[in-house]
């Protein structure tokens, strides 16, 4: 077997690293200040009103024997949730303390955090799109080539994530066809219906765009997409946190510092 030597190589420009790690700031806090708004009201529906007696999910409580317990109801499946959703810390409350920012219950400071992380998010995204679409890496690195994209390579791709068999060599210098699908359908998809349907909620923008809310279906509609998308990109971020943890935790945190990633190359190969 030939020799391999470790070699360091460019992966993350300085502005690519600097706004990973002010969205992870904005994300973070953008979650908290919007779960902190849902316990105003922790439950959802759909169209365009509020039907009270049906949410499609709802968190709330009720006495059981000498005490409070937490209930959660999706569809028809209710589920007992006590300290978690519907009653925590003594208190009704449809997430717990711990999660929401502020910690304490009041909805006015929730909206004002969450609009100027919001708007952070937003400003901060417009740099690394412009920033990246200038210097060519989204087009070179990130859109998937029509080899990226053939069936059989996409299923080999699956495979070998399944079986936590990650690149080594050449291929870990390229973002796979996994990730460029991934990260492509965070930007393109459920960010903007993030944005749009976060308008949405809005009175002024609905006075001023009164088509927007019809596009979704409705004001609550609108509140209940928000929120799935918002659930959707949780768990991309919790996947992306396993595999770099995964694929070594020190590697990919250097890179991200340092903008540096070290792969193993065999013999004298650059």
């Amino acid at each position: 077997m030939p020799p391999t030597m470790k070699v360091l190589v460019y992966r993350h420009s300085v502005i690519t690293r600097l706004t990973h790690w002010i969205n992870v700031v904005a994300l973070v806090l953008l979650l908290m200040s919007g779960l902190q708004i849902f316990n105003a009201h922790p439950a959802l529906y759909w169209g365009h009103t509020s039907t009270f007696a049906q949410p499609w999910v709802s968190m709330t409580s009720e006495e059981r024997g000498d005490r409070m317990i937490g209930l959660t109801k999706v569809g028809p499946v209710t589920l007992e949730t006590t300290g978690l959703f519907g009653f925590s810390g003594g208190e009704k409350r449809g997430f717990p303390a711990w999660a929401t920012a502020p910690g304490y219950r009041n909805l006015a400071d929730g909206r004002h955090w969450h609009f100027f992380f919001a708007w952070l998010f937003v400003f901060n995204g417009l740099v690394y799109l412009s920033a990246n679409i200038l210097s060519g890496h989204i087009r070179r690195d990130l859109l998937p080539t029509r080899d990226d994209l053939a069936p059989r390579n996409l299923w080999r791709e699956v495979v070998t994530h399944a079986r936590l068999r990650f690149p080594k060599g050449e291929e870990a210098r390229r973002y796979n066809a996994l990730q460029k699908l991934s990260y492509g359908g965070i930007v393109l998809i459920l960010l903007p219906l993030m944005v749009l349907t976060g308008l949405t909620m809005s009175p002024a923008v609905d006075a001023g765009q009164p088509w927007l809310p019809a596009v979704f279906g409705g004001r609550q509609s609108a509140r209940t997409i928000h929120f799935i998308c918002a659930g959707l990109i949780v768990a991309f971020v919790l996947v992306h946190v396993a595999m770099v943890l995964l694929s070594g935790v020190w590697n990919n945190l250097r890179s991200m510092i340092t903008g540096r990633y070290a792969i193993d190359l065999e013999g004298d190969a650059r």
